[in-house]
């Protein structure tokens, strides 16, 4: 039984309160009912239902195919399995930039057919007019500056984002701004440690890390590459907790083996 277990539901009032106090935020990714029932059972405060599933999960090599359809069946999939954590669901490329109105329209149809808690966009000043009406209907909204994989075709690279001073300096102006609009916390993605650290410090809501050091309210990771699932992704900010892909191929080996060679199914496994 984790320590977690019987531990109150977090909501975005929580995540307040563990910045004022000092406490960590823990945040992973999941897209399924199994993997998000472990994870939930594991303690962990957030779980970002992540259009990063068009990769971990569809094979894609960017996430701007995924749809809103295939976020809300995702998101349905993880909130049947969890007690306790804060459920973010990322809002897919083309569903809030440039029109507040289908903005707000996608946004609500996330939190009505999914059970989700919250929402999570990517971008600054340019899209907080979405992030603004989709408030106005009391649905939360998580922000993601830095590193804003949607934007891929723009940046043309996953590489570190603000390191020159013009762009750090939009960074925190965005991230100010973010708050102002009502924000309740923002992803920092790829972005020098010590920018983030200002940026954390300038603001009273959290900021969640994911290759921005760790002076960041909280961290977050892609489940399956902390999990050693995806072993062909080794950003430098990553570490694995495991080592899953050698595990579960070695357990499918051994299943055929035994299957060819007659072991299974035995006696005690058979009516």
């Amino acid at each position: 039984m984790s320590v977690h277990a019987n531990a109150r539901k977090v909501t975005t009032h929580t995540l307040q309160e563990m910045k004022r106090a000092g406490e960590k935020i823990t945040m992973l990714t999941a897209y399924d009912f199994s993997l998000a029932k472990l994870v939930d059972r594991g303690g962990i405060d957030v779980i970002l239902v992540g259009d990063s599933a068009s990769n971990v999960m569809a094979g894609r090599d960017t996430t701007v195919p995924m749809s809103l359809e295939h976020m809300i069946y995702h998101a349905q999939c993880v909130e049947r399995a969890v007690d306790r954590a804060l459920i973010v669901v990322d809002m897919p490329f083309g569903t809030y930039q440039g029109n507040s109105a289908i903005a707000l329209e996608s946004a609500i149809r996330i939190m009505k057919e999914s059970g989700g808690h919250a929402v999570k966009l990517e971008g600054g000043a340019e899209i907080v007019e979405s992030i603004q009406r989709i408030l106005t209907a009391g649905i939360p909204v998580m922000g993601h500056l830095g590193l804003t994989p949607q934007s891929i075709y723009k940046f043309g690279t996953y590489t570190v984002r603000a390191k020159e001073d013009e762009e750090a300096a939009k960074l925190i102006a965005d991230a100010k701004l973010l708050e102002e609009a009502g924000c309740f916390a923002i992803v920092l993605e790829k972005i020098p440690a010590h920018l983030a650290k200002q940026v954390s410090d300038a603001l009273s809501i959290p900021t969640i890390g994911i290759g921005a050091g760790q002076d960041c309210d909280g961290q977050v990771l892609v489940l399956h590459d902390m999990l050693g699932i995806t072993t062909d992704f080794s950003p430098r900010f990553l570490r694995r907790y495991l080592d899953l892909e050698s595990q579960i191929t070695g357990a499918v080996e051994q299943y055929c083996e035994d299957v060819r060679g007659g072991d299974f199914p035995n006696e005690e496994e058979s009516y």
